[in-house]
């Protein structure tokens, strides 16, 4: 089995790179986020609660969803292709710095508003640059690495519950008057799912970067942190600081690797990103097999999963709330 989904793997990253993802009229993620939308106006109220429904429904039909892909053919190699996105956030970051290589700021601003939720129009060059990198450093793990990890421990339901999660998050993961209840179940649960995620880049990035690791402690996420530190580290930038959201100001810890960041360091960051799934993929493959078999079980019964990691995540949240952090995204 775990030899199979390694396979698998490997021929979705090969597709991924040749192919990169459909338009957003054709990508199955795509459909996924108009039915959660859908369901969302339906069953939107300013309660946990009701945010809980909402996530664990739509989870739970990506779960079945990659548990039907399980017995069809290719149907693993197809959850896993639908399920990355490093081609495309490639290619995305590599437009960014080539918009900037040429001095135009304004179609650097343009196709960064695929990257990131921030506000863009006074960026200058290096602070567009700062977030090209940040999004880079953070759909690493979403998009690429995690989809690595969690379609090694429990296949086709791992990999597309995975992208459920992240979509979730990435719609109603924010501090806002709508969100702030509704949207904590899909923000922690994103939190969780990323936590094993993050620290695994972590340890196959040695040597490590301490003193940005204990200054990205104060990041809004605990697992962008990690991830932006890593990133600042190897592309040798500094990354964090001030990003506007609308009237909300959200500063991020700063992260001092280097100088501040231009196209150049795009680009390594983007090839930071690629060894960095290299690497992950060929640890995963080997070792897997004993984290697959203490979490398969709960991926399978992921209904009463859902259950038990409501009161982990009550608990997760007072401590949360105690540090005065964050969740707001990118």
């Amino acid at each position: 089995m775990w030899r199979s989904r390694t396979g698998e793997l490997l021929v979705a990253l090969a597709a991924d790179a040749a192919l990169a993802d459909p338009g957003d009229g054709a990508h199955p993620v795509a459909w996924f986020g108009r039915c959660a939308g859908w369901l969302e106006r339906r069953w939107w109220q300013d309660r946990r609660v009701a945010g809980v429904r909402w996530a664990g429904a739509l989870i739970g039909v990506a779960i079945a969803v990659g548990q039907v892909a399980e017995h069809v053919p290719f149907g693993g190699v197809l959850a896993a292709w639908v399920a990355l996105g490093g081609a495309t956030l490639r290619a995305r970051a590599l437009s960014v710095a080539a918009a900037l290589e040429e001095g135009d700021l304004e179609r650097a601003r343009s196709e960064l508003r695929w990257l990131v939720g921030r506000d863009r129009d006074q960026l200058d060059a290096a602070e567009i640059a700062r977030a090209a990198i940040e999004s880079v450093a953070d759909n690493t793990a979403d998009a690429v690495l995690g989809v690595v990890v969690w379609h090694m421990i429990a296949g086709a339901r791992g990999s597309l519950g995975l992208r459920a999660v992240n979509t979730l998050d990435a719609m109603a993961g924010h501090h806002t008057a709508r969100y702030e209840r509704f949207g904590w179940a899909a923000a922690r649960l994103d939190d969780l799912a990323m936590w094993p995620v993050s620290r695994l880049a972590l340890l196959l990035s040695p040597p490590y970067p301490w003193a940005l690791l204990r200054a990205a402690r104060g990041h809004a996420s605990p697992n962008a942190g990690v991830m932006e530190a890593l990133a600042a580290a190897a592309v040798g930038v500094r990354l964090g600081g001030e990003n506007r959201y609308g009237e909300r100001l959200v500063v991020a810890p700063t992260l001092v690797g280097g100088p501040p960041p231009d196209a150049e360091a795009i680009r390594r960051s983007v090839a930071w990103s690629r060894q960095l799934t290299i690497r992950t993929v060929l640890v995963e493959g080997p070792g897997a097999r004993g984290a697959g078999a203490a979490a398969l079980g709960v991926v399978e019964a992921w209904p009463v999963a859902l259950g038990a990691l409501g009161s982990w995540l009550c608990w997760f949240d007072s401590c949360r709330s105690r540090r005065g952090s964050d969740w707001s995204r990118t």
